[in-house]
């Protein structure tokens, strides 16, 4: 499977580093769609990929897949038009809390047969989560998350609660923060349903996620604490991993948890 990577951040770069570096079988990234060229002229040159920054000629490169691996406001500008042509990885989840998005989203992927893959990021428990709504009988879903306070430029001694309120709302004032709450919301019930509450914390240096759900399947509680990636401290290590867990699983015979 050729890649194609939308975006050159920390789980970008993460993932070209990880796939050409182990040579993983019939996993390797051939294009990069970038703004700048000049400035990822040498990490195209020490990893044998192509760079665009041109949408259309990117699409049209030896792909098989895209990786969107940028910020929800580039997800809106160019995932619709991968659709028409790919399979799309979304790393930025946030963006598909825009309700109007999200049904254009899913109408071009069934148009072209084209199918998009959200990976479950810096959080665990998205298959239980998935088939305890089989039957639409999940009853609550909530997400409690505490991260340092600096992330959220809050300079206090403790701790603070700084938002409760539904997903649909975190998103929309915590973009950068929460996109979790987005692709637990998907697999259960809803943005506006899902329960979430944000901590800043003085006395923490990783992000904690707690997940809770009842309904008529009983009940749940998952805990997540979340390495900083090397590269980037504000990303989760777990949420690259899930990215390249989620191309591994597309190749592979047995596909666990689906």
């Amino acid at each position: 499977m050729n890649i194609g990577i939308i975006g050159a951040g920390s789980i970008a770069t993460f993932i070209i580093k990880e796939i050409q570096q182990m040579q993983l079988d019939g996993l390797k990234v051939k294009s990069l769609f970038v703004r700048n060229l000049k400035k990822y002229e040498q990490l195209a040159a020490d990893y044998g990929v192509q760079l665009f920054n041109d949408i259309d000629q990117f699409l049209e490169s030896d792909i098989d897949i895209v990786v969107e691996a940028a910020n929800v406001a580039t997800a809106h500008q160019h995932v619709p038009k991968v659709l028409e042509k790919k399979e799309v990885i979304i790393i930025s989840i946030g963006a598909l809390a825009d309700e109007a998005f999200l049904e254009e989203v899913k109408f071009l992927g069934k148009k072209h047969k084209h199918s998009i893959y959200l990976p479950s990021g810096a959080i665990g428990g998205i298959d239980a989560i998935q088939n305890a709504n089989g039957l639409g009988e999940l009853k609550r879903v909530s997400l409690t998350t505490r991260k340092p306070a600096h992330s959220f430029g809050e300079d206090i001694v403790g701790e603070k609660v700084i938002f409760q309120g539904s997903a649909a709302e975190a998103i929309e004032k915590f973009p950068k923060n929460i996109n979790v709450s987005i692709v637990l919301s998907l697999a259960g019930i809803g943005v506006e349903n899902t329960k979430v509450e944000i901590i800043a914390d003085s006395t923490v240096t990783k992000n904690h996620h707690q997940i809770q759900a009842e309904g008529t399947f009983g009940s749940m509680t998952f805990q997540i604490e979340n390495e900083p990636m090397r590269s980037n401290p504000n990303t989760s290590m777990l949420a690259a991993l899930s990215v390249l867990g989620t191309l591994k699983k597309l190749q592979s015979t047995i596909k666990i948890g689906l």
